[in-house]
């Protein structure tokens, strides 16, 4: 089966709540869907989510070097023939989402093609997946509000909390009110996104151990190289790099360099391929996985949790796949659920959802 053409549709849909964080905020999701279409008829897609401000794409880049570059080099190839691909896009240098978003249609692809589901085709290891939902910044009695809808609403139990704000105060009010709130029974995490420097961060977590809290990512700069290894050293739980380990080369360095002691990996980043590449290094190095949240709408949600859930050591931890629920609307014709804290994988071939065709022309920005 060839590969015939490679199409891509920019869209935006506006979230109802934005998401806001330390190195950034998102308003509207300003997505590109990617479809890849074979010579049999079967068609593949995923979800190019471009982050400007973290990996400096953005929709005009992802669909510009996918179709003056990558689709190019890749009509005529074998959909099986995955290493190729990858041979191919890795010419090129960065461009990560429009690379993962090619290579998880090129798997739903071949799900649909041996009627199997791709999580089954990964691992199959569980059909579903624990939630964790990420609270952006917000005044602290809100952020406190929403975990509790969420919880009570959802099951959703795990919060990873975005801090590095100033003053560092602000952020461990917000965490001291969730527990408050939330009890004993809930897990709590933080992300600062690079936000304070090492020693800010230091004394954030000094605070934050009463707590406990369960993980610490991204607090300050992993270009902070001794800052960031005095850090990691003293932090009373496992540091997680997610932005400064973005390839399997980084998350080495950053695994031997002592710059992090577990990993977040993010299918919207390495596509399915790559992911299991990072995952199986973290296994053999001994160090924890989380399956992040890249802002994803629900068919990036859906790649998430089909990788998570296809391995032990992926679904061993909650997984970020719930800030979907933020967004004013979304391109799947079945939107998906959670409920009781997790989220079902479904047992369709491929990645087993279908796009809403009249959703799509709605807000396709192209037209």
């Amino acid at each position: 089966m060839k590969i015939t053409r490679i199409e891509t549709v920019p869209y935006a849909i506006p979230y109802a709540r934005p998401v806001k964080f330390a190195s950034g905020e998102v308003h509207v999701a300003e997505h590109v869907l990617v479809r890849v279409h074979t010579d049999e008829g079967l068609t593949g897609a995923a979800d190019a989510v471009p982050r400007p401000y973290t990996y400096g794409e953005t929709q005009a880049s992802v669909i510009g070097v996918i179709e003056t570059v990558f689709a190019p080099q890749l009509t005529g190839t074998d959909v099986f023939a995955r290493e190729q691909v990858r041979a191919r896009l890795h010419r090129t240098v960065g461009n990560p989402a429009a690379k993962s978003a090619i290579d998880m249609a090129l798997w739903d692809i071949t799900g649909q093609a041996l009627g199997q589901p791709v999580t089954r085709l990964l691992g199959g290891w569980t059909d579903r997946m624990r939630v964790s939902h990420m609270l952006g910044f917000d005044a602290p009695e809100r952020m406190g509000a929403e975990a509790e809808r969420m919880r009570d609403t959802y099951g959703i139990t795990v919060f990873k909390v975005k801090v590095g704000r100033r003053p560092v105060r602000l952020d461990l009010d917000v965490c001291r009110i969730l527990r408050e709130t939330l009890g004993d029974e809930a897990e709590l995490y933080v992300d600062g996104n690079r936000g304070w420097t090492a020693a800010e961060s230091a004394a954030a977590l000094r605070e934050l151990d009463p707590l406990g809290i369960t993980l610490a990512e991204e607090l300050c700069p992993a270009d902070d190289v001794l800052g960031r290894r005095w850090l990691v050293a003293r932090s009373p739980v496992p540091f997680v790099a997610d932005e400064s380990a973005t390839t399997p080369a980084e998350v080495t360095r950053s695994l031997l360099d002592g710059a992090a002691t577990a990993i977040s990996i993010k299918t919207a980043r390495t596509g399915f391929t790559g992911s299991q590449r990072v995952l199986f290094q973290c296994e053999g190095m001994g160090v924890d996985v989380v399956m992040g949240n890249q802002v994803d709408g629900q068919l990036g949600t859906v790649c998430t949790a089909a990788f998570g859930a296809a391995h032990a050591a992926s679904s061993r931890r909650a997984g970020e796949l719930s800030n979907f629920l933020d967004m004013s609307d979304d391109l799947l014709t079945e939107q998906l659920v959670i409920s009781g804290g997790t989220l079902a994988v479904g047992d369709r071939p491929g990645l087993g959802v279908a796009i809403d065709e009249d959703k799509l022309s709605r807000y396709r920005q192209d037209d």
